[in-house]
C-alpha cells in the first residue's frame, strides 16, 4: 500500500471538522489537531483547513515518522493509522512489541530486519491487538471507544 492509498483510507475515519469537548486533540479538521496545524505553519480557521495540506502533515508527521514505505506493504496502513491515532511514538513502540524487538520508540535497521523476516498477517494482528489494549484503558474509551473498535475492526478486514 503507497501514501495515496492509505492517506484515503484515514480520511474516511478522519474527514469532518470535529471540536468534541471530551476530546484532548480539541478541533480537529481532517484528523489534524488545531495544535499540528499551527506547528506546521496553518493559521486559518480550522474548519477550512485544506485537504492537500492535511495530506502533507500526514506524509510527514506520520508516515514517515514511521517509516512506513520501509514496511512491508500489508502493514503499512496499520502501523499508520495507528500513528495518526495515538502518535508516531506509540505505533513505533506497539510495532517493536509486535515483531519481539527492543521497543525504544526508533524505527531503525533491527526494527526493519525483524518486521520483515516475520509473517506481515500475524504481525498486524499482534499490532492491532496491542492498540486496542491501549484504547481500552483510555479514560475517553466511552466516549469515543465505539469508533475506535470498529476502526481496528475495519483495519483487521483490510
Amino acid at each position: 500500500m503507497d501514501f495515496q492509498t492509505a492517506v484515503k483510507q484515514v480520511l474516511l475515519w478522519e474527514g469532518a471538522f470535529s471540536a468534541h469537548p471530551l476530546d484532548p486533540g480539541g478541533k480537529t479538521m481532517y484528523g489534524i489537531t488545531e495544535t499540528v496545524a499551527k506547528e506546521e505553519g496553518y493559521t486559518g480557521d480550522m474548519q477550512k483547513l485544506p485537504l492537500d495540506l492535511a495530506k502533507q502533515i500526514y506524509k510527514k508527521r506520520y508516515w514517515d515518522k514511521v517509516s512506513a514505505d520501509s514496511l512491508p506493504p500489508s502493514i503499512r496502513l496499520v502501523v499508520f493509522d495507528a500513528a495518526v491515532n495515538s502518535g508516531p511514538r506509540q505505533a513505533t513502540l506497539w510495532l517493536q512489541r509486535a515483531a519481539g524487538v527492543m521497543d525504544d520508540g526508533i524505527i531503525g535497521p533491527k526494527t526493519l530486519a525483524a518486521v520483515n523476516a516475520l509473517n506481515a498477517d500475524a504481525l498486524r494482528m499482534k499490532i492491532l491487538a496491542q492498540r486496542l489494549r491501549f484504547l481500552t484503558n483510555l479514560n475517553t474509551f466511552n466516549t469515543f471507544g465505539r469508533g475506535w473498535t470498529r476502526r481496528v475492526c475495519d483495519l483487521m478486514e483490510t
